[in-house]
């Protein structure tokens, strides 16, 4: 629920959900990932897939929330990861569009904060 709280905070709670965002991926960054490349070692597993989404989706989320957790300074080995998981060759040529993204991030949160005609 902390991303999803992020995606869908206001200028009122924005600044709390980020840090709880940001406490998250301390955690994932320290514990899970390390000084290794990617979270198995140093080849692509099943783990860098699951954390896929940080790698383009989370990273267009800040961008449409407006607000930057994930950075060179705030993240430096998560941030590595995502550079390297991107060159992955295989990772590079499937990434979603950009664009496309945004624009279904904005008409998702209109759906999920606008009031229901009853």
């Amino acid at each position: 629920m902390t991303f999803f709280a992020f995606f869908l905070s206001t200028d009122e709670n924005r600044e709390k959900a980020a840090k709880e965002v940001f406490d998250t991926l301390k955690i994932i960054q320290d514990q899970s990932l390390g000084e290794k490349k990617f979270f198995g070692g140093e080849k692509i597993g099943v783990v860098d897939l699951n954390f896929e989404w940080l790698v383009h989706w989370f990273e267009l989320m800040q961008e449409f929330v407006g607000l930057s957790i994930f950075e060179p300074t705030t993240l430096p080995k998560l941030h590595r990861w995502t550079i390297d998981f991107k060159h992955e060759p295989v990772i590079k040529e499937n990434l979603p569009d950009s664009n496309a993204l945004l624009t279904h991030f904005g008409k998702f949160k209109k759906e999920l904060t606008s009031p229901k005609n009853e």
